[in-house]
């Protein structure tokens, strides 16, 4: 049996062997390194994850079924998209009165008209109702908040008085008469 052995175990053999051992063991270090570096990308304890990997084959499917399933710098930017959308969702809001969708910008409720912010009298900027001070103008806000309903005129906007809101309302009722007049008439 050691003849037959001896004629099998050739040189080439040998060197075939050797060759397969170093890749195998070249292979199983270079798991442990993929398994370390890969286990400290995605934030997990790399260190229990080495010394989990040093049991050849076994540790490194361990490893792959359970690794966390994304990379810090992956978590990271979900969380930075996350934070982005809710930024860009802080800019709308609802309407306290009727809970219509409205900007953070609008004044007034485009459904129910209900005051939502209040009007700098210099620059004719929105201002938050708790302000007390323009901060693009530096004006100060008038007593506080103005009452809710009331809206402000923008300045240089004309405003009407009750004198001339009487003859306006007083015209169509004058154009209703002589209508009805010419129609008695005829």
């Amino acid at each position: 049996m050691n003849e037959l052995l001896s004629q099998l175990w050739t040189p080439e053999l040998q060197s075939a062997f050797t060759i397969v051992v170093v890749l195998l063991v070249v292979l199983y270090v270079l798991s442990i390194v993929w398994v370390v570096r890969d286990a400290y990308l995605r934030g997990s304890f790399w260190y229990i994850w080495a010394i989990v990997a040093l049991v050849p084959l076994v540790g490194v499917i361990a490893y792959c079924l359970l690794r966390p399933p994304l990379l810090q710098i992956d978590r990271d930017e979900q969380e930075l998209e996350i934070a982005l959308k809710q930024r860009e969702l802080m800019k709308y809001g609802e309407c306290a009165n009727c809970g219509y969708p409205v900007e953070a910008d609008f004044v007034l409720c485009p459904n129910c008209h209900q005051r939502l912010k209040n009007l700098c009298m210099t620059c004719n900027h929105a201002l938050d109702p708790s302000w007390t001070v323009c901060p693009y103008c530096a004006t100060p806000v008038a007593g506080g908040a103005p009452r809710r309903g009331a809206v402000r005129p923008r300045s240089g906007a004309t405003t009407t008085t009750p004198h001339s809101a009487a003859p306006q309302q007083a015209r169509p009722a004058r154009s209703r008469s002589r209508s009805a007049d010419e129609l008695s008439a005829q």
